[in-house]
């Protein structure tokens, strides 16, 4: 077997190396397969060097003898077609023998096997793009070994243990992995299991003879799953990053009839309507029994962590005392993102007593070990829980965050601990273009992950896969500059970007302390389709780049999403760290691209067409309509592209008082109300405007902006009413002269954005009023939202559809909302009346202010209060500015 001697570089480290190879043997040579034996690449599983050309033969001691090659699932020879480095396996003594294979990429090839007793295997490497090379294990074939390794591409298929219905053979290590095309999810249902069982076993996961263990990507990179033997049956298991892999472990001793399992690939449906609420399956019985998990349990058996199933109708998980530092959880098996937990009491069937929890606390985890008590400010958060032992209560949780592993501790209670729950929330890849690339599951191999710098070869780049690394990338210098170190992922092909993950990282093996333990709590992000011009993502509101927030906790990670964009290069750059340091890993969700692409690189407009048509912005599509001739002349722009809807219209002579209008799905009657948010940019002469269409082409004027605004990204937001009448909402644009430009993007209606929050810039005032009325406004935001309240107008609390609730849920937020419907119905009358009466007097002050500005200016005396300070718009946000005897009014 080839030797290779290895030292550290002296003298320096290239940047993202920390180890180079200075010496190897002759690589080849003449191997005997009567003893198993292992063929490895130079340096594996380091990079193998530029400039090889290695060849083996491997001979059979008996004429009538055929050899089998098994290679490791860690595999990675620069992809390409095979063209530069491959590995090349022939049926017989030479290079002229019968082909057997040539490989490449970083899927590991399945099982080879001789038709005769000799085996020709040639490895080949250019002078650029190593990998870290292949491994693979040769022998003397023996009926079903070649069953041992292989890969599945079709739609459904059957995986068996080698020699299945008949015993397994001894010392296996086989690898089956699952690999479906895009937008395909794997399901894994087992229908006879029966390995060697460990009669010590003591609980999931603990086998020591044979096993069979399941990952949520390439074996030994990806997340396990589970580790399972003797003859219970193992659930039914989907995967969450599209590659499944199974390792079947067997040892010398007892052997059993193994195991067949079938797996079904589905297409993913992915909408931009999904609700990310969908219940976890323990009430359905989805998840397992093996997956829930206690500190202790009731000496009786009668109240076990399987017992915890909401509506679960034989008690409930007690533990065996009354203590806050007692828990229950939950494995979900993937990393879900959690969004909220309804919990119940229990009565007791043996002695008919009540008990319940009626406050706990939310702990989080990626691996079971690592743990985060879930804060919502800076504070642990209490949940509220419930008030009887079979009222079902639904706490959502404010932030969703992303965890495996779930876990509840009970901080008060009536007469004793009892729960039972149900969690609820989705998968990642449930939202559009959301598929994980590969560095969680391994399919992006470590040549594709780089950084600016590495401390040492345990943190170097391939160490920041999310939850599969358990330790990750951490800088080389011990006090790094802000905006110098980066960490950087090729996706390998242009893709449709559309978010990361991010998450700390373990500086030290082992050890609690805080110094081993680092993360990234802000960071900009670049992207590029070349490797060598580069884009930060940039933020609407500054035209500066975007600092994205990072994370709080070394192992919880934190999903951002942001506007869709092309790219193959994705580079993450520090800003502020936690106090042990930089250390990160990391996840990109993309897909791939559309049939019709644009380079980020390219000016927004340059590969796109003008539509003569209507713009529907809520589905991106340019509509035909009657009307579309009177706008022939301007340049309504739709983006096919997934990067955001959006129109720009040029000031022309042939465009002055003409309209260029986007139009909103039809919004169904009674919905809302609804926030209106999108960006603009409004220079020179042009007028933009927001009005609602009935179904009789009536219009009402909601919204409207005239003048320079510069030419920089503003935000403007205004609240769509609830209406009895189907209606659309319409966006509008012209010009009064020839000079300037109308830009309109990012334009959505949100049910979840707080209505108080919708009201910048100010709505529903003519294009030539000013904005002295905004301390008015704000005066009486209170008693506007009160009015709103009575009459009808609904304030949605969450953004997600609710979950079913048989039988009903009772939510915390609806216990404080009470109290409107108990009032008298004389004294709900003088109230509305009341603030009906306020919101007139306000408006009455406004017009007054109005007038006085406009016509002659304030007194001296009563401009007092205004000459100093003013608040102004600023990207939607109000910002004291202090002025320097300047007129108390400005036009918005």
């Amino acid at each position: 077997m080839t030797r290779v001697i290895s030292s550290m570089c002296e003298g320096g480290m290239k940047k993202g190396c920390c180890a180079c190879l200075h010496e190897f043997e002759t690589c080849g040579g003449q191997l005997d397969a009567s003893n198993a034996g292992y063929i490895t690449s130079p340096g594996y599983p380091l990079e193998y060097p530029p400039h090889q050309s290695c060849q083996w033969v491997i001979s059979a001691p008996e004429p009538l003898q055929r050899i089998v090659l098994n290679f490791n699932p860690h595999f990675e020879l620069e992809r390409l077609d095979c063209r530069y480095d491959f590995i090349e396996i022939r049926d017989g003594n030479s290079e002229s023998a019968d082909l057997l294979g040539r490989h490449c990429s970083n899927i590991a090839p399945p099982a080879i096997i001789s038709s005769g007793p000799v085996i020709h295997i040639k490895f080949v490497s250019d002078y650029a793009h190593q990998g870290a090379g292949f491994s693979l294990r040769y022998e003397i074939y023996k009926t079903g070994a070649e069953h041992c390794f292989r890969n599945f591409s079709a739609p459904t298929g059957v995986i068996e243990s080698p020699g299945f219905p008949d015993k397994y053979p001894h010392n296996l290590e086989c690898s089956f992995i699952i690999i479906p095309p895009p937008q395909m999810e794997v399901t894994l249902t087992f229908q006879t299991f029966d390995l060697e069982n460990d009669p010590l076993l003591m609980g999931e996961g603990e086998c020591k003879y044979d096993w069979l263990e399941v990952w949520d990507g390439l074996p030994q990179v990806g997340p396990l799953i589970g580790r399972y033997c003797g003859t219970k049956i193992p659930p039914e298991i989907q995967s969450s990053t599209g590659l499944l892999s199974l390792s079947f472990h067997t040892d010398m001793a007892v052997a059993k009839d193994g195991f067949s399992a079938r797996f079904n690939m589905t297409h993913k449906e992915v909408t931009d309507s999904f609700h990310c609420s969908n219940a976890f399956g323990m009430e359905s019985g989805k998840i397992s029994d093996d997956q829930f998990s206690a500190s202790t349990s009731f000496y009786d058996g009668r109240w076990q962590p399987r017992q915890a199933r909401l509506n679960n109708e034989d008690n409930a998980w007690t533990p065996s005392e009354d203590s806050n530092k007692e828990y229950i959880q939950v494995d979900l098996h993937f990393l879900k993102v959690l969004t909220g937990i309804a919990t119940q009491g229990a009565i007791s069937k043996e002695t008919h007593k009540s008990y319940y929890v009626t406050t706990f606390k939310l702990e989080v985890s990626t691996n079971g070990e690592d743990w985060m008590i879930y804060r919502h400010g800076k504070n642990h958060k209490i949940f509220h829980a419930n008030t009887d032992p079979s009222e079902v209560v639904l706490n959502r949780i404010p932030q969703p965050v992303l965890a495996r592993f779930a876990r509840i501790r009970p901080q008060t209670w009536n007469n004793g601990i009892a729960l039972r729950f149900e969690l609820y929330g989705c998968q990642i890849t449930d939202a559009p273009c959301s598929e994980l690339q590969g560095m969680l599951s391994g399919l992006l191999p470590d040549s594709q992950i780089s950084a600016s710098s590495v401390r040492d070869l345990h943190w170097a780049p391939g160490a920041a896969r999310l939850v599969a690394s358990r330790s990750g990338w951490f800088p080389g210098p011990a006090q790094p500059l802000a905006g110098e170190e980066w960490l950087q992922v090729d996706l390998g092909t242009p893709k449709t970007v559309r978010g990361v993950i991010t998450q700390g990282a373990r500086s030290g093996e082992g050890g609690t302390s805080s110094e081993n333990r680092a993360f990234v709590r802000k960071y900009r992000l670049a992207h590029s389709l070349n490797g060598k011009d580069w884009n930060f993502v940039m933020d609407s509101k500054t035209s500066m780049p975007k600092l994205f927030e990072g994370n709080t906790h070394y192992d919880t990670p934190e999903l951002r999403r942001f506007e869709e964009l092309a790219a193959q290069f994705i580079r993450i750059y520090p800003e502020r760290w936690s106090p042990a340091g930089i250390g990160m890993r990391m996840e990109v969700l993309g897909c791939n691209l559309p049939g019709r692409t644009r380079p980020s690189d390219t000016p927004l407009f340059a590969a796109l067409p003008s539509h003569k048509g209507l713009c529907d912005f809520e589905q991106g599509l340019c509509v035909p309509n009657a009307h579309a001739h009177k706008y022939s002349h301007l340049c309504c722009v739709c983006s096919f592209t997934g990067l955001g809807n959006y129109l720009y219209i040029e000031a022309s002579p042939e465009t002055v008082g003409q309209k260029a209008r986007l139009f909103s799905p039809s919004v169904a009657p009674d919905t809302g109300p609804l926030c209106l948010m999108f960006s603009y940019q409004l220079e020179d002469q042009g007028t933009l405007r927001v009005l609602l269409q009935n179904k009789d082409q009536e219009e009402t004027l909601l919204w409207s902006l005239r003048g320079d605004q510069e030419p920089i990204w503003k935000e403007g937001r205004t609240i769509i009413p609830r209406s009895p009448n189907e209606f659309q909402v319409v966006i509008e644009g012209f010009f009064e002269g020839t000079k300037g430009h109308i830009w309109i993007d990012n334009i959505h209606m949100s049910v979840n954005t707080p209505l108080e929050e919708c009201t910048q810039p100010f709505a529903a005032f003519p294009p030539d009023m000013i904005v002295c009325v905004h301390e008015i406004v704000n005066t009486h935001l209170y008693v506007l939202s009160l009015f709103l309240l009575l009459v009808g107008f609904h304030f949605p609390e969450w953004s997600t559809a609710e979950t079913p609730s048989e039988p009903p849920v009772t939510r915390v937020v609806d216990k404080d909302n009470t109290w409107l419907y108990s009032l008298d119905p004389i004294l709900l009358t003088i109230i509305v009346m009341s603030s009906l009466g306020v919101l007139l007097g306000a408006v009455c002050a406004g017009l007054l202010l109005y007038c006085t500005c406009s016509y002659g200016g304030l007194t001296s005396r009563s401009s007092t209060t205004l000459e100093n300070y003013n608040f102004e718009l600023y990207d939607g946000i109000k910002h004291k500015v202090k002025l320097n005897q300047q007129r108390c009014c400005s036009e918005a």
